[in-house]
């Protein structure tokens, strides 16, 4: 039966995960384990999801060498086979506890007698995290004790998986930024990749080859946010392109998207919110004309139109108000002029 305080140490686990910096909740739910299991090291490791490799999140009492062999070395044994696909954490000491457990031996292998006991560690247990079916990372415990994970520890292990997980998950953060709305779809996208995200569609505008250019000229800027609107199969989003929170498994180059379906605000035509993006930037309507292929009249037509819908009392507060509340279609080469810095 868990003790008072196993119980304890499990709810905090739980709470860290609304902790905004999971590197330091990761290290402190390290330590809670500690109050509540026998160890003398414990590493937190998060899965790339680009590559696929294994990077500490946190770690307490491993050697460096030790803690890099099991992040890298460690996903090549056939131990981590077993672990992958069992619900209840592996131990060392299964070995001798359930002789008709399945899977390979840790204690036979080259990696316990190479790198575990060299360290001085003669018990262990590994518990593979997941989060909506994929793994995100994984927790090894160690302690010089033999034969300390029994299936009680490793069931109270167990119990606590999925908050470990959630700390683990380099999507986590990115999925639901907190000032972003929670409905939505959204993606990462990097310079080689799209990123799904948990609990999220991918959205319809990076079907657009212009959208992506749009990720390049906002991934060269020192920018934090820019929101616009875009058209995508005949329906127009609130797109805004943010940079994630950074961290292990987050790509240095990694952009947010995220976007919700609207109408044109003020029943702008798209005709006059090219127009007010252009007029945004301060280009004048003779520019404006030469770059939309307009006659000046026309231009000055969607000016007055535009000023009419938005109840602006002049070209000044209409551009004002485009900045304001994201009223834009820009160009790549014009999103710099619309970054939140």
């Amino acid at each position: 039966m868990l003790s008072h305080h196993q119980i304890a140490a499990a709810t905090r686990i739980g709470m860290l995960t609304r902790e905004p910096d999971t590197a330091s909740a990761g290290a402190a739910a390290l330590h809670e384990l500690a109050r509540a299991l026998p160890l003398d090291a414990a590493t937190l490791l998060t899965r790339d999801p680009l590559t696929g490799a294994h990077v500490q999140l946190a770690g307490i009492g491993y050697p460096a060498d030790t803690s890099q062999a099991l992040a890298v070395e460690f996903v090549t044994t056939p131990w981590y086979r077993n672990v992958v696909r069992q619900e209840l954490p592996p131990s060392i000491s299964a070995d001798t506890e359930d002789p008709e457990e399945c899977g390979p031996r840790f204690r036979h292998g080259w990696f316990y007698a190479e790198r575990v006991r060299p360290a001085g560690f003669r018990d262990g247990v590994t518990g593979a995290l997941r989060r909506r079916d994929r793994l995100v990372g994984l927790v090894h415990l160690s302690t010089q004790r033999p034969d300390a994970y029994d299936t009680e520890a490793r069931r109270l292990l167990a119990s606590v998986l999925p908050a470990l997980a959630a700390l683990a998950d380099p999507m986590a953060a990115a999925a639901a930024p907190r000032d972003l709305p929670a409905d939505g779809r959204a993606s990462l996208v990097t310079s080689g990749a799209v990123i799904d995200l948990p609990g999220r569609d991918r959205p319809r505008v990076l079907c657009d080859e212009e959208v992506h250019g749009l990720l390049g000229a906002f991934a060269g800027t020192a920018g934090h946010r820019v929101r616009l609107l875009w058209p995508a199969a005949g329906t127009w989003y609130r797109v805004v392109l943010r940079r994630p929170r950074p961290g292990p498994g987050i790509p240095a180059d990694a952009v947010l998207v995220h976007e919700t379906p609207t109408e044109p605000p003020y029943g702008l035509s798209p005709r006059e919110l090219e127009v007010l993006t252009r007029a945004a930037t301060g280009e004048t309507n003779r520019a404006i004309a030469q770059a939309l292929f307009l006659s000046p009249r026309t231009v000055h037509s969607h000016v007055e139109h535009l000023l009419r819908k938005t109840g602006a009392a002049s070209r000044a507060e209409a551009t004002a108000l485009a900045v304001r509340d994201g009223l834009l279609r820009p160009a790549p080469e014009q999103l710099a002029f619309f970054v939140e810095r």
